[in-house]
């Protein structure tokens, strides 16, 4: 799918640093360095130059699991001159998804129903945006728990349901990558 282009990845690590993803702890080191080996992974499995973009900024927001934010959503306009729309778009839907209403839905089929934890409203992103969501979710918590044994095992489990359930909507890559690093946490066959 080819890599982002140079000068949209720089002006994003630039605008990354500044607002302090190179100082804020993170399993495996910063958050910074966390940010750069999710889009690294995406970019591995192929996944198109704005949802790598979307991988290297899906923090800067915060998220559901990530309390910190590098960036307001007041500023959803500057991230979107920096690294685009369309990745600026999936930045703001991986951040405000309200990932207790959303992830039980995940593998029940299209279309998925998402919950914005920033604002309570409901609403159907497209097929193609909920792959991304899903492929971004991957990347993210396969790095977090390579780094972090404790939340591998309290959070093995349940990802490796999540995403073996949601397999279809992962590329095949990521689902490898899932069931690899995953399959200690996958239930014993008849359980």
């Amino acid at each position: 799918m080819g890599r982002p282009a140079p000068a949209r990845w720089l002006r994003a690590e630039e605008i990354l640093s500044a607002r302090g993803a190179a100082r804020a702890a993170h399993p495996g080191g910063t958050l910074l360095e966390h940010l750069h080996r999710v889009a690294h992974l995406l970019s591995t499995w192929g996944a198109d130059p704005d949802v790598q973009l979307a991988g290297l900024c899906h923090a800067a927001y915060g998220t559901d699991g990530f309390d910190g934010s590098l960036l307001g959503t007041t500023e959803r306009g500057a991230l979107a001159e920096l690294i685009g729309e369309r990745a600026e778009a999936l930045v703001y839907l991986y951040a405000s998804c309200d990932r207790s209403a959303v992830y039980p839905r995940l593998g029940n089929g299209l279309p998925v129903d998402f919950r914005d934890r920033f604002t309570g409203r409901e609403h159907t992103p497209a097929e193609a945006d909920v792959r991304a969501i899903l492929e971004i979710t991957a990347a993210n918590e396969l790095d977090v728990l390579a780094h972090n044994l404790g939340l591998a095992e309290l959070h093995g489990p349940s990802l490796y349901r999540l995403f073996a359930r949601s397999r279809d909507l992962l590329s095949a890559p990521a689902w490898n990558a899932c069931a690899e690093q995953l399959a200690r946490y996958a239930p014993e066959p008849g359980s």
